[in-house]
């Protein structure tokens, strides 16, 4: 019977187990139904704020697209607008400029006019003016010019009247100048060109006082005047080293006041420089107004006339510039003569032509170079700039004063003596030359011209095209500087020609 009671017992259990299973699974099923419900509801919810979020958006474009349109109906609407007020006010110019030419034609015939009417007045005014004089025109023109003429020699009577009691002044001034001029044109010598200067001492003894205490004195010389003083066993000299004459000349005149006066301190030192500096100032001056007035040339400014004056202190191929340059216009002056040229200019082109060399110590460039600049400032005419430039043949004659400048430049250094350079040195230099242009492939034949200042190279055709003809006088170039010695300048020329030659038998 108990048995029976535990089963019913476990049945019911089982039964109220399932029971409550049933009940639980079912309000799981309702749980996760309303969370579904409620995400769809809530995914509903964002899909319509999305859409007016895109529809709200999508207004705002159209709307930005409808503003920028209208802003770009309005720009074309104002362009249209400035378009046409251009072409009405070129309308109205137009316009005016029809009514102006119509104006200025009519005050051209109006002018015309007029002027027919003063011709007729001025010729009438002529006949009334003949039968009131009694004179004709040519009476009435040779009476003026006679009333000029008498006008004319009473002034000059008195300013040649005045030009002679100047010229009494200055006697004794022109007379020594003239005196110089006629020593200077008698005068063969010329000068050899050095870098050194030697001065003679009264004494051994003067070399320590030179030299001062712990080189005191020697050094302050040195500053001042830029060079160097060379105290070496020389008996009773010493020597001023310096690549400037000018500055060279002033050393040696300064030394020499210094030897002279006994006295050497810092202070008599920079005494003596400024006494030599004006001295040598005053020679420059006086050399440059020497040589303008030997040629007769008048319309130099001053400070040209002192540039002229500074080639008194420099050489070339031991050669005084200032005298070969004087020597050249005396021969250029010649040429021009004989062949109808202008003499002023051919005699201010050969006394220019070095003036570059006045300054090429100081400055930097060619003289060729530093003349031409120099007579530019100057506002010096055209033919002259060209005759400096032109002189070495480094650019073209554009007049024949020029090519006759050039050509008194040749000769006055061709004359025998004039330029004191040994022959062996001057055919050594030649063959110097030949040689390093030979030492290039496709050379044929070299010849050097011009005592050296220019080389003629010719080539083979075969060998040697355009292109390579023109990097050949370059490289010469390039190597002449690097391995040779020269003043001035050499020039270059490059020479390739094919000849065909064929014999009609």
């Amino acid at each position: 019977m108990l048995i029976i009671y535990i089963l019913v017992a476990l049945a019911a259990g089982l039964a109220v187990g399932y029971v409550l299973r049933k009940i639980q699974i079912a309000n799981q099923v309702n749980s996760i139904e309303a969370k579904v419900s409620r995400s769809l509801d809530e995914a509903k919810s964002k899909e319509k704020e999305i859409l007016l979020e895109a529809k709200s958006k999508a207004m705002e474009i159209v709307e930005s697209g409808k503003k920028a349109e209208e802003e770009f109906r309005s720009q074309i609407i104002k362009v249209e607008e400035r378009l046409a007020r251009r072409e009405t006010d070129l309308d109205r110019k137009l316009s005016e400029n029809e009514k102006l030419k119509e104006e200025m034609s009519l005050k051209k015939t109006e002018i015309e006019k007029t002027k027919d009417e003063m011709r007729e007045l001025k010729q009438r005014q002529l006949e009334q003016l003949q039968k009131i004089s009694g004179f004709s025109v040519d009476e009435a023109k040779k009476v003026l010019l006679d009333a000029t003429e008498k006008t004319l020699k009473e002034e000059l009577t008195m300013l040649t009247h005045k030009l002679l009691n100047q010229a009494r002044e200055d006697a004794d001034k022109k007379a020594r100048e003239i005196v110089a001029l006629a020593i200077q044109r008698c005068a063969s010598e010329v000068t050899s060109e050095q870098t050194t200067t030697a001065v003679s001492l009264p004494s051994e003894e003067m070399k320590g006082r030179i030299i001062g205490k712990e080189g005191r004195n020697i050094r302050t010389f040195e500053q001042m005047l830029g060079v160097e003083v060379i105290v070496d066993e020389t008996p009773d000299a010493v020597v001023i080293s310096g690549f400037n004459s000018v500055r060279r000349h002033i050393a040696k005149i300064a030394l020499e006041k210094l030897i002279q006066d006994g006295r050497i301190h810092p202070a008599k030192i920079e005494e003596a420089t400024e006494k030599a500096k004006k001295e040598v100032a005053e020679m420059i001056k006086e050399a440059g107004e020497a040589a303008v007035y030997e040629l007769g040339i008048a319309n130099f400014p001053p400070k040209l006339v002192q540039l002229i004056g500074r080639l008194r202190f420099r050489t070339s191929y031991g050669q005084n510039v200032l005298k070969h340059s004087v020597e050249m216009a005396k021969l250029a002056a010649l040429m021009a003569e004989e062949i109808g040229a202008d003499v002023q200019t051919v005699k201010q082109g050969a006394l220019l032509h070095d003036i570059g060399k006045a300054l090429d110590q100081d400055m930097e460039g060619t003289h060729v170079e530093i003349g031409k600049q120099i007579a530019k400032k100057f506002n010096l005419p055209e033919k002259i700039v060209n005759a400096i430039e032109a002189h070495h043949g480094d650019v073209e004659y554009t007049s024949i004063e020029a090519a006759i400048v050039d050509a008194a430049d040749n000769i006055s250094g061709a004359r025998p003596g004039a330029r004191r350079d040994s022959y062996e040195n001057y055919v050594k230099r030649l063959e110097e030359l030949e040689n390093l242009a030979h030492s290039f492939e496709g050379v044929e034949k070299v010849y050097a011209i011009q005592a050296g200042r220019e080389i003629r190279v010719f080539v083979s055709p075969t060998k040697v095209d355009d292109w390579a003809a023109t990097k050949l006088a370059r490289d010469i170039a390039s190597k002449i500087e690097q391995d040779l010695k020269y003043p001035g300048e050499i020039r270059v020329m490059v020479i390739r020609e094919t000849r065909v030659i064929e014999y009609a038998r």
